[in-house]
């Protein structure tokens, strides 16, 4: 949900370190944190890592650094994680608010798939099966945002009203005034 970034809101977005190669038109440190699986290891062995699980093969995880630093400076910190790590953090933190994107069907999950010419037919296989699986865990979440194709701004959209009336549900602080 890139759009998410364009709507210059006081929010971190984590960047997750993972162990798979670099796309085309990755950059590291952006999109990802880009590290060989001996340095992942070695993350999760000092306790680097806030969760971490392996998917499809690579080691994604969230380092604590990109959570703790934002929240202590303010800000809200937006992660982008699967049900595995969904499920961690509401063990870590219960009053996380969680958001389950979703597309619209899973035909256009494969055209999207499809459309990115990274995986191989049995690595599309697999994906799909797992999101199916995922699909079934949707009742843990607190929202589900469907990310048509072509409706992009909706979801977006959805999902800021989503964190703006959850950030209005939250105790206020005493303001007083003299």
């Amino acid at each position: 949900m890139a759009g998410l970034r364009e709507l210059d809101r006081p929010w971190h977005f984590a960047v997750t370190a993972t162990t798979r190669p670099m796309r085309a038109g990755e950059e590291d440190g952006k999109d990802y944190i880009f590290v060989d699986l001996e340095t992942f290891l070695r993350m999760r062995e000092r306790d680097e890592l806030l969760e971490s699980a392996q998917v499809y093969d690579r080691w994604y995880g969230v380092p604590r650094q990109q959570v703790r630093d934002p929240l202590i400076a303010g800000k809200d910190v937006i992660l982008e994680i699967d049900v595995q790590g969904a499920a961690t953090i509401r063990q870590i933190a219960p009053e996380a608010l969680t958001i389950f994107v979703m597309p619209g069907s899973v035909d256009e999950l494969r055209r999207r798939l499809m459309g990115r010419g990274t995986e191989d037919e049995n690595e599309m296989r697999r994906r799909l099966e797992e999101a199916s699986v995922e699909l079934s865990r949707i009742g843990e979440f607190d929202y589900r945002v469907v990310n048509r194709d072509g409706e992009l701004e909706a979801a977006v959209r959805e999902v800021d009203a989503i964190i703006a009336a959850e950030k209005c549900r939250v105790e206020p602080r005493l303001v007083q005034f003299l």
